[in-house]
């Protein structure tokens, strides 16, 4: 064999090596975009739930005129967060302004056995769900892209592309406090 061959294979093998890493690292981008886009389409889901549930608990709870304004703000913040960060926190912010709105509702007997606040309820609970299963699949495709970046040898060739960390997509501090229960 001449050196002419040898430095084809060689420059051939680098090649694919190259290419084959370059579509690792879009492979895991691409699922990471999609597991995002998930969570938008819950969320979305769960924005669009809110009105329907303030107006009724409004036709018995007209006095709690604060509580439905800060469930709105919060709603409202949500949908115009940008990064996922951000997101992150108005959504955390939402979550915990709903808590509010049911605890209103709790004090109204007629209104938790509406049937429409029922089917609200459990429409939200379920969204909640749905919304928790895609924060974990977003979370496992971030973390297997950020590996993906920051090993050696691709770390790299990551960084000559441009590729950048994903953060996760986390709960915030009133989340994870432990939960007081009173007697």
């Amino acid at each position: 064999m001449s050196a002419g061959i040898i430095l084809l294979v060689i420059a051939a093998i680098i090649v694919l090596w190259a290419v084959g890493m370059y579509n690792g690292l879009i492979r895991l981008k691409n699922r990471a975009d999609e597991a995002w886009s998930d969570i938008d389409v819950q969320l979305k889901r769960r924005h669009d739930l809110i009105p329907n549930l303030i107006n009724t608990v409004k036709g018995y709870a007209s006095h709690e005129k604060e509580v439905f304004e800060k469930v709105t703000e919060a709603r409202a913040n949500a949908i115009s967060a940008g990064s996922a960060e951000d997101k992150a926190k108005a959504e955390n912010m939402l979550s915990g302004a709903l808590k509010s709105l049911f605890a209103v509702a709790e004090a109204y007997p007629d209104l938790k056995a509406n049937q429409n606040f029922l089917e609200l309820q459990r429409e939200l609970t379920d969204t909640e769900d749905k919304i928790q299963a895609a924060r974990r699949f977003y979370n496992g495709n971030v973390r297997d892209f950020n590996t993906k970046i920051e090993v050696f040898p691709t770390n790299i060739f990551a960084g000559m592309l441009h590729f950048a960390r994903r953060e996760f997509f986390e709960a915030d501090a009133a989340e994870k406090e432990n939960v007081k229960v009173e007697f």
